[in-house]
C-alpha cells in the first residue's frame, strides 16, 4: 500500500505546534548510538558540524561532551529552539539558531540526518540533497540514518528503501555506506540504513 500524499504544509506552525502539544514521537530521548559511533571516529575536534531539525538535540550533547567545538543546531520550531537556547546558553561551542534549512547559508565539514529527512514531505527530498550538497564544503560529510520502511500511513514520517536512496543522493554525493543499521535503538531495529556520504568533487 502506498501512503498518500501529505496535503497540509509541513511549515513552522506545524512542527510548533506539534512540540506545543507535546506530539514529539521522534524523540528517543537520547543520542542515536549510531550517530554517536560514527563520530568518535573522528579525530579532527574542530570540523563544522550542522544538524538541521534537531530536536532536542541529544547529538549535540554528546559532541560538547566529547571535545567538539564548531557546532550549529537549525530547527524551525521557536518552541524548539527557545529551549536549546537554554539548555546550552553556557556553551560557546554550539549555535543554535530558528531557521528554515531551505534557507540557511553556510559552510559545514559534516551534516548530521537524524529523523529530518523523514520529515520532509516526498516532493522536497531532491531539494533536501541539493541544498545538503550546497553547504558542504569539499569532501564534507553527511551521516547518520534513514528509515528502511514505507509507513502505511499518513506522515510525517515518510518512509524509503535503499534503491530509493541509492538513485536519488548519488547525484551530488559518492555513496561510501548505505547498508542496514546495526546498532538501531530496539524500536527502530531493521527498519533504518545507516549513511555515510562524500560530496561529490564540484566538476
Amino acid at each position: 500500500m502506498q501512503p498518500k500524499k501529505f496535503t497540509n504544509e509541513l511549515d513552522a506552525s506545524f512542527w510548533n505546534a506539534r512540540w506545543q502539544n507535546g506530539q514529539t514521537g521522534w524523540d528517543i530521548g537520547f543520542a542515536a548510538p549510531a550517530i554517536t559511533s560514527f563520530m568518535q571516529q573522528l579525530n579532527n575536534k574542530n570540523v563544522a558540524i550542522l544538524i538541521p531539525g534537531c530536536g532536542n538535540a541529544y547529538e549535540a550533547e554528546f559532541l560538547l561532551a566529547n571535545g567538539f567545538t564548531n557546532i550549529t543546531l537549525i530547527d524551525i520550531a521557536e518552541e524548539a529552539v527557545n529551549r536549546l537556547k537554554e539548555k546550552f546558553k553556557n556553551a560557546h561551542q554550539i549555535r543554535v539558531l530558528c531557521q528554515d534549512y531551505f534557507h540557511h547559508q553556510g559552510n559545514y565539514d559534516v551534516i548530521i540526518e537524524q529523523t529530518f529527512f523523514c520529515a520532509q514531505v516526498l516532493e522536497r527530498r531532491a531539494e533536501y540533497v541539493q541544498k545538503t550538497a550546497s553547504l558542504l564544503n569539499e569532501n564534507g560529510l553527511l551521516i547518520g540514518v534513514l528509515f528502511n520502511v514505507v509507513f502505511e500511513k499518513e506522515g510525517p514520517p515518510f518512509g524509503g528503501n535503499k534503491n530509493e536512496y541509492q538513485q536519488l543522493f548519488e547525484k551530488e554525493f559518492i555513496i561510501k555506506t548505505l547498508e542496514p543499521c546495526y546498532n538501531s535503538i530496539a524500536p527502530r531495529a531493521g527498519n533504518e540504513l545507516f549513511i555515510h556520504f562524500i560530496k561529490k568533487p564540484q566538476q
